[in-house]
């Protein structure tokens, strides 16, 4: 029988819990196959609950093995009891005390949902649900109980003991080689924020001052032997504890501050209470095995993981509709954070690059939804680019409209009024209208529409009157499921550009709300009007893309030209530049579909040069200047009956034009930059090494003798990752002389290491060709794939189906059946990393005809298996709708 898609759960049938729960004792007799968890919960009937009420609590494959009342043994008729389910037919009026015994097993647990163990050690992963996998409960974010954890376990085999909170009791167990550790969370969180981890694992130690005076201890555990590969995440959590109380004022609350790094886990980290868990690739780094982006992320995704001890945990969800209250906001305060520890202007365009390429597909495809969602089937597959860096660009938005002194003030008063609550968008959208004085009734759509608004812009100068007019309309495509649209309150940062370069100084416009830079568009048809303009200027808009939008402006070239000489703003000069770019991409992709294969514009190869020769601008801004838009970016731009093959020729294309045009050019950029000294992940450093790797990226596809030798001499005298993995990307993907000895000696040198071995898999996944799909089969018989671990199987198939669109979507169909007979396999394993896997489909119905229909008979092989999780039923079954 064909499984069925999950219930919908929707929004508007909220209900408040029947019961609460104050408080949650937890003994936990931890064994391998046979963990017994002993859960006392002390709960009593919410105001309003008719008496009587039955008590139902969550399960997910649980055996339950004993369940006490008060104290008494209940007989079988005063519940049922099931693996997914345990009822309490009649509860007492007063407060009452429930013990559940349930005993599960860790070993087996595949899922790597509840509790379960990597690399020998116990661990935990229970945000959505995963709770109701180590024991019953009520297992939503509005329940909200202090917890205290006691583990006993073999001292021999899992010498650390850790849980969430405080560490109040250690002792030995009499009579016996176990030991045990009481934690107490003073903090009241839901379910979703419980952890333990139990193994034999090295410390890493520190300290860390609260600005009030307040000694925090700070804890790294990881894998024997890899303590040396801390240095750089521990260094990332305590300039994130600082900035946070410098930043939001936001102190941390315990007394201990833990992190643990597993090398099996579904997500990136969690930000469970005082006990963050980490995937490995986000906490071990050395010169040697991690490039500059690890480091960067590595930064990034512990500071994110801290900040969600305010926002997330201090003050968390009432409902999982609302996941963008504490993912939003909290990617929005990690996005600050890493601007000020490094270049704000590359980390907007780094963001707006990863929002583009992840979160725009989704939103014009059919797995669109709101920032905050009114219907979900399973909440596992909602942890998605829109809550996140779609929900991000809506706080930072907010920002932009109430100004830096409101914001504060709004996001203070909600850090005070809701301490300790789970909460809603609401709450925290009335905070800022409070603090502000303003209504954001408007705004609020941003959290309820599906779509990404298309701007369209036109401008006029009139030379007699000397005014400069700028007609502007919006509206949001269709979206599957979104009967129609309104306008959105959209903030549009500008500039008027004269014929100097300089930024205008304007008078009050007529015609539409203007704030200093920021243009407020808030109707479908809007006009304004600048007076006193004494001659034509160039309009840039969206600078420092204020808004995730689509901008429809037809500029002249002269006038992309002039905005990537002299734009003030960085982040429209870097866009100046990829607008030519993408223009002459999209004209030859269709040229070369048509069997011309086209040239290259002469205006992208000169604005190219002169970004390579502009030595005034940042070197890691030269560098994303430098970097031409995806095949995934290019695609989107043309939106239908998409070609990846011609896309790819027209980038190969016009990367050798460029290369054979700026030769001269290219090689001291290589040969100068290196920085001096021993590495350094510092924002210069990183900068230089970016500009360096594009120019040799170029100077490869110039077709000169020496390219490749130089490539292969600096791959093997590299004294870092990042150079190293740069010139092995351009040996495989460019298929020189060289590429086998290159992995064979990348192999041999880093095996050892887990986190290096992943970019030797991704490297030869995404690399062009049509061997690529018999290679990435024989990858996965490789000794060292290991299917049953998130990080390979993302490194190897999802690095193919999202990294790869010519091989992906082979016109034969031989990619998408490799990625559907994967879907399937890993699905009955591990449901979460298969219906990620499968969210690479999403584009289908853009393709061309011929791979369109290759591509749904894959998602309908998928779609008839009949034991699918529901993870991937969900998934497969909006793909197709």
């Amino acid at each position: 029988m064909r499984s069925e898609t999950a219930p919908a759960i929707r929004l508007e049938e909220y209900q408040p819990p029947a019961y609460r729960i104050d408080t949650v004792h937890l003994d936990v007799q931890l064994d391998p196959a046979a963990t017994t968890v002993t859960a006392t919960l002390s709960l009593a009937r919410q105001a309003g609950t008719k008496a009587g009420t039955p008590l139902v609590l969550d399960g997910d494959e649980l055996t339950l093995t004993g369940l006490k009342l008060n104290g008494e043994e209940l007989g079988s008729q005063d519940f049922t009891a099931s693996a997914d389910r345990l009822e309490i037919n009649a509860p007492p009026a007063s407060p009452f005390e429930l013990t559940i015994t349930t005993q599960i097993n860790p070993g087996a647990n595949t899922k790597l949902m509840g509790l379960y163990r990597s690399s020998g050690t116990f661990c935990t992963q229970c945000e959505a649900e995963g709770f109701r996998r180590i024991t019953y409960f009520l297992d939503r974010p509005d329940v909200l109980a202090v917890y205290t954890t006691r583990l006993e376990a073999p001292k021999a085999e899992c010498p650390v003991l850790l849980a969430n909170g405080n560490l109040i009791e250690t002792g030995g167990v009499a009579g016996s080689d176990r030991h045990y550790a009481v934690w107490h969370d003073p903090f009241p969180k839901p379910a979703y924020l419980f952890a333990l981890v139990a193994g034999d694992l090295a410390q890493v130690p520190d300290r860390f001052t609260t600005a009030s005076g307040r000694d925090v201890e700070l804890n790294i555990y990881v894998e024997h032997g890899k303590e040396g590969l801390c240095d750089w995440a521990m260094d990332s959590l305590k300039r994130s504890m600082r900035w946070d109380e410098q930043v939001f004022g936001r102190e941390y609350d315990l007394e201990v501050f833990n992190i643990v790094a597993v090398s099996n886990f579904n997500m990136g980290a969690m930000e469970n209470k005082g006990l963050n868990i980490f995937n490995d690739k986000y906490v071990l780094a050395d010169p040697d095995t991690a490039t500059d982006q690890d480091y960067a992320n590595i930064e990034a995704v512990i500071a994110h993981e801290y900040f969600h001890n305010w926002t997330g945990n201090r003050i968390t969800c009432r409902d999982w509709f609302q996941l963008c209250l504490k993912e939003g906001l909290t990617v929005f305060r990690d996005q600050e954070f890493s601007a000020d520890m490094r270049s704000r202007p590359v980390k907007r365009i780094a963001d707006v690059r990863l929002l583009k390429s992840h979160q725009f597909p989704e939103d014009a495809g059919p797995l669109a939804h709101p920032v905050r969602p009114r219907i979900y089937h399973e909440i596992n597959n909602f942890y998605t680019a829109t809550v996140y860096e779609k929900g991000a660009e809506v706080v930072r938005m907010l920002k932009t409209l109430l100004g830096d002194d409101s914001f504060r003030a709004g996001l203070d008063l909600y850090f005070d009024r809701h301490d300790g609550q789970a909460t809603t968008i609401e709450a925290f959208l009335a905070c800022f209208e409070e603090a502000a004085a303003i209504d954001l009734s408007r705004f609020a759509l941003w959290y309820e529409q599906a779509g990404t608004p298309v701007v369209a812009v036109q401008s006029e100068y009139d030379p007699e009157r000397q005014t400069f007019t700028v007609k502007l309309s919006q509206e949001i495509p269709p979206v599957p499921g979104q009967k129609s649209s309104k306008p959105a309150v959209i903030p549009l940062r500008f500039g008027l550009i004269g014929p100097n370069g300089e930024d205008m100084d304007l008078s009050a416009p007529e015609g539409a709300t203007v704030s200093g830079d920021v243009l407020v568009l808030d109707k479908a048809h809007q006009e304004v009007t600048f007076r006193d303009v004494a001659s034509r200027p160039v309009l840039s808009l969206l600078r420092g893309f204020s808004a995730p939008i689509r901008l429809s402006q037809e500029l002249q070239p002269d006038e992309l030209l002039f905005l990537a000489a002299q734009d003030n703003d960085p982040f429209n000069r870097w866009q100046a530049v990829q607008t030519l770019a993408m223009q002459d991409l999209v004209r030859l992709s269709s040229l070369i579909r048509r069997g011309d294969s086209g040239k290259p514009s002469e205006d992208v190869i000169r604005v190219m040069g002169s970004v390579l020769t502009d030595t005034s601008l940042d070197a890691a801004l030269r560098a994303q200047a430098l970097t031409l838009p995806s095949e995934a970016d290019v695609a989107q731009e043309i939106g239908k009956d998409v070609d990846p093959d011609a896309i790819f020729a027209a980038r190969r294309l016009l990367r050798e034009a460029i290369a054979l045009s700026h030769g001269s050019e290219l090689l001291p950029l290589i040969t100068s930059l290196a920085p001096a000294g021993a590495y350094s992940p510092d924002a210069e450093a990183v900068g230089k090494r970016a500009l360096a790797n594009r120019a040799l990226h170029y100077y490869a596809a110039s077709g000169d003798d020496d390219a490749a030798r130089l490539v292969w001499d600096r791959f093997v005298a590299a004294d870092n990752m990042t150079d190293r993995l740069a010139a092995l990307t351009l040996l495989v993907h460019d298929h020189m002389a060289q590429e086998e000895a290159a992995l064979d000696h990348y192999r041999k040198r880093h095996e050892a290491s887990s986190l290096a071995m992943d970019k030797w898999f991704m490297t030869q996944a995404t690399a062009p060709g049509d061997r690529t799909l018999d290679k990435v089969r024989a990858l996965m018989k490789h000794p060292l794939y290991d299917s049953s671990n998130p990080n390979r199987v993302r490194s190897l198939l999802q690095s193919f189906a999202t990294g790869n669109p010519t091989q992906f979507a082979r016109a034969d169909g031989a990619g998408f059946e490799l990625v559907a007979e994967s879907v399937l396999a890993i699905d009955k394993r591990n449901p979460q990393v298969a219906s990620r896997l499968l969210t690479s489909f999403r584009s289908w119905r853009a393709l061309d005809p011929q791979r369109s229909v290759l591509a749904e008979s894959a998602l309908l092989r998928i779609s008839s298996c009949e034991d699918l999780s529901r993870d991937s039923r969900d998934i497969v079954d909006r793909t197709l709708q």
